[in-house]
């Protein structure tokens, strides 16, 4: 039977409120489980009638005849007409039951692996949930066309029925990577073929596949210096070794590769818009760096966040369009042009890796939804893709020359913005004497959400400041934040 102590134990175990969303015999039926596996109910223990512990608990027997019956059925008590309920002799072999238990608890020490570890310890990718004022990146999603995107969704539906709700081939559904490909030849000057597209669920996961598949834990790669911390942090979990390349206003300087200390067999780059300076590779490095692939039988990845908004012309076309060594691969997103929660992006391949990329991929996580594969592929087709870009293309520069104005007018004693010709954020440098760890961590807990530049750059030769997203903001919400920002910056020059 069970003690004082044993059945105050169930009581409160019933009783809480965090317990309430379970059904009441499930609630029983846990309490007693548990007193089995901490030690407290030893083998053999009868347990209360159920008519009796159904009158302590104030239930019916009906409730605790079925909390009984499941713990019989996974073996945690054995039931014998015209004898009772015991604990059963199974139950003993439970792992840390007994004192070992009923001592004060100690969690396990965490133990890892080195990669596990290294991933744990930098943090992973930190993703702007909401878009709080000035989150670099986030684009803005409520003048997206959802009505369009709900009509595209039931044409998918009727047309496919039940095939939609099946796999989609890893390698990503054929009229979205058919039109991925018209997309990227057009806007790109990519050289791409259906074949050759593989749909993801991110670019990051896309960095994730070079790293892995391309390289070996311990060879080199190399990477712009500042550069995009998911990428970095992607190639680093890989156990790459990460040699930073300096930029200046032309880009990369890809005369450094050359340099005979050098072993790299990879090179990242985002040419069309540098994370996150801005500048874009010029022509002739890129022809020098398409031809450092090819001497060195290494790889180029391009990553091409944010071309759809350039500002001032047309981008430039992409480097995997002028390699005819086919020694690029391409990477893109729709979570900027679009919206985040859309989760598809891509990579364009050379032949040879299309078939290892998506044997890898499917041990990532399979495949992409069809649905919104399907869809995006009529949203494209029909024209909406491009539509959507140049409205928001035009949006977005006049929010840029806003947020600019705004930081001119109010921000200028503790920061000077550096406008870029394209994206969705502004580096902003900050004046001396300001941190700029205090200046985040401030400007955080007042809702404003900025990155710091100094996590980008992997030498001490730069200036301290940070990224300010000026894409998911209209005007006057601009000037609400620019002002607390203001106040905030102020507060820490302040002696």
């Amino acid at each position: 039977m069970f003690k004082h102590a044993q059945l105050e134990s169930v009581k409160a175990w019933v009783g809480d409120p965090a317990h309430g969303a379970l059904p009441l015999h499930a609630r029983i039926h846990r309490a007693v489980r548990q007193l089995i596996l901490d030690g407290a109910l030893e083998a053999g223990r009868p347990l209360p009638a159920s008519r009796a512990l159904a009158r302590s608990l104030g239930v019916s027997r009906d409730t605790v005849e079925a909390a009984y019956g499941q713990l019989h059925v996974e073996g945690f008590i054995l039931r014998r007409v015209g004898s009772g309920s015991f604990v059963s002799e199974r139950a003993q072999y439970a792992p840390g039951r007994g004192a070992a238990r009923r001592a004060s608890p100690q969690k396990a020490a965490l133990r890892l692996s080195q990669r596990g570890s290294a991933m744990f310890q930098d943090g992973g990718v930190r993703e702007f949930l909401a878009p709080r004022a000035f989150a670099p990146g986030v684009p803005e999603t409520r003048s997206f066309p959802l009505p369009t995107w709900e009509r595209l969704t039931r044409q998918v539906l009727k047309e496919y029925g039940a095939q939609a709700l099946l796999h989609s081939p890893p390698q990503g559904m054929e009229p979205l990577r058919r039109a991925i490909a018209d997309y990227v030849n057009l806007e790109r000057g990519a050289r791409a073929t259906p074949e050759r597209v593989l749909v993801l669920t991110s670019s990051q996961q896309a960095l994730t596949l070079c790293a892995t598949v391309l390289l070996d834990a311990g060879e080199q790669i190399c990477i712009e210096d500042p550069v995009y911390h998911g990428a970095r942090k992607a190639f680093a979990a890989a156990g790459l070794e990460c040699v930073p390349v300096p930029l200046d206003a032309d880009g990369m300087r890809v005369e450094r590769l050359d340099d005979p200390a050098l072993s790299a067999r990879a090179v990242y780059l985002t040419p069309s818009h540098q994370f996150p300076t801005g500048a874009t590779l010029a022509l002739e490095r890129r022809l020098a760096v398409i031809d450092w692939a090819r001497r060195r039988q290494a790889w180029i990845i391009e990553d091409d966040y944010d071309s759809e908004f350039h500002y001032a012309g047309k981008p430039t076309a992409c480097v995997q369009g002028l390699d005819p060594q086919e020694r690029t691969i391409y990477i893109g997103t729709f979570t900027k042009s679009l919206f985040p929660g859309l989760r598809i992006g891509y990579m364009v391949l050379p032949a040879a890796l299309v078939a290892p990329m998506t044997a890898a991929r499917t041990l990532l996580d399979g495949h992409s939804a069809p649905i919104p594969q399907l869809t995006l592929a009529r949203f494209i087709d029909g024209g909406h893709f491009g539509a959507h870009v140049r409205t928001m293309r035009a949006v977005y520069a006049e929010r840029r020359d806003v947020l600019a104005r705004l930081v001119d007018r109010h921000l200028s004693h503790w920061l000077q913005a550096r406008v870029p010709a394209g994206g969705m954020q502004m580096p902003c440098v900050l004046a001396p004497g300001l941190s700029e760890r205090q200046a985040l961590d401030a400007a955080r807990r007042e809702g404003i959400d900025l990155l710091g530049l100094t996590g980008l750059h992997a030498s001490a030769r730069h200036k301290a400041g940070f990224l300010m997203g000026f894409a998911a903001h209209a005007p006057n919400e601009q000037e609400v934040a620019i002002r607390k920002l203001a106040g905030v910056l102020r507060a820490l020059k302040q002696p």
